[in-house]
Formats: C-alpha cells, structure tokens, sequence
C-alpha cells in the first residue's frame, strides 16, 4: 500500500530540464503566481495534462455507435461539468474548450491568486503567508494551503479570519 507519511509525486519532470526558453517561461509564471518552486507549476501542468488526455480520448471515442458512444457523451458532460464547478471553463463550453485551455487557468484559480485579486493581500506572497499563517477562510473554514483551487460558487466566500475565531 505504501508509506502513509509519504504521497505519491504529483508531477512530472520537464523532458529537456535546461531548455531556456522553457526555463523563462517557467520563471515567469513562478513569480507571477508567487509559486513556492517549480514544482508546483509542474503539478498543475500535470494536472492540465491529464484533462487535455481525457479530452482527446473523448474526442475520438464520442461518435461510436451504440452503448460506447453514449458512455463517452455522458463523461464529457462530468469534465465539462466539474471544469466549470472550478471556475476553469465557462457556461456551455465543449470538449474543444478543455483543448484550448493553458496551465494560467488552473493558477488562476489557486487560493493565493484569488486572495491577491480580491485585495485581502497587497502582494501576491504576502498572499500566501497570510494563507499558511491560517488567516485566511473559504466557506467559515481555515484553509492553510495557498494551492488550494476555489469553486467557483465560493470564490465570494474567501475572507480573512476574524481574530476572535482563532
């Protein structure tokens, strides 16, 4: 079953580690979203890389006939459905719009960026040291990880933490 203390690595290395013009990106994208290290950007690269797969499996497997053809209907309606509960795709986006989308997406939606964008930090890593500090809410609940992704529905609910509810 494997170490309990210990998770499974999340991300995966980049093929060409010191490509420069990868590196920039990378270095880029860390500073605007205030990323910790690149780790985190790979996870969430990862993670777009995992729903551009399922879309393009999709793709090619919705106009099957019969009983496959509707199976792969009703999991395109749960992507497109759980990509818009997160906030990541818009209202009547298609399986080309999980095709489209960028790792920017998915930062976007990070705790850390939400609560720089709302103006409860000034800086984006004074953002994530108010988050880890555990004086940040979602929901009436203390959410201690900045790479938290907010729903959509309760991005309005993010909050600092009344000093009385320690």
């Amino acid at each position: 079953m494997g170490d309990p203390k210990r998770g499974r690595k999340r991300y995966i290395t980049p093929v060409r580690p010191w490509d420069r013009s990868r590196l920039e990106r990378d270095t880029q994208l860390v500073i605007k979203y205030g990323l910790r290290n690149k780790r985190e950007l790979w996870r969430f690269q990862n993670l777009l890389r995992k729903y551009r797969r399922v879309a393009r499996e999709l793709l090619g497997k919705i106009n099957l006939p019969g009983k496959e053809g509707e199976i792969a209907k009703a999991k395109v309606q749960a992507v497109t459905k759980r990509l818009q509960k997160f906030g990541i795709l818009s209202e009547n986006s298609t399986l080309d719009d999980v095709l489209g989308l960028s790792v920017e997406n998915f930062l976007e939606r990070r705790l850390q960026t939400i609560v720089y964008r709302q103006g409860l930090a000034k800086t984006i890593k004074q953002a994530r040291q108010v988050i880890v500090h555990g004086h940040v809410e979602v929901d009436g609940r203390k959410v201690t990880c900045p790479s938290y992704i907010v729903h959509k529905d309760l991005e309005s609910k993010v909050a600092l933490r009344v000093k009385g509810n320690a």
